[in-house]
């Protein structure tokens, strides 16, 4: 499976939107540090994720999340009650 993920900083006003195959691994090296978008932000949760079968559906949903606006806004409204630090 892979899977589009939104962290958000525990710290922070900060989400972030990736993509992995392992949600569990990716969250661990976010954490670590080991990515330069996030690491002045950790610590970091997830926050919401979709699977896909296809990796071109998640890298597809990813651009949108991404680079729309709208989007990433209607996924935060959406996730309200979600977003807390």
């Amino acid at each position: 499976m892979h899977y589009v993920y939104a962290l958000q900083s525990q710290k922070h006003d900060y989400i972030y939107v990736g993509i992995t195959d392992n949600l569990e691994r990716r969250l661990k090296e976010h954490n670590n540090g080991n990515n330069c978008s996030t690491k002045d932000y950790v610590p970091l949760k997830i926050v919401y994720y979709e699977a896909y079968a296809a990796k071109q559906d998640a890298v597809n949903c990813e651009y949108k999340l991404k680079h729309h606006g709208s989007v990433i806004g209607h996924l935060k409204k959406r996730l309200k009650n979600s977003l807390t630090k």
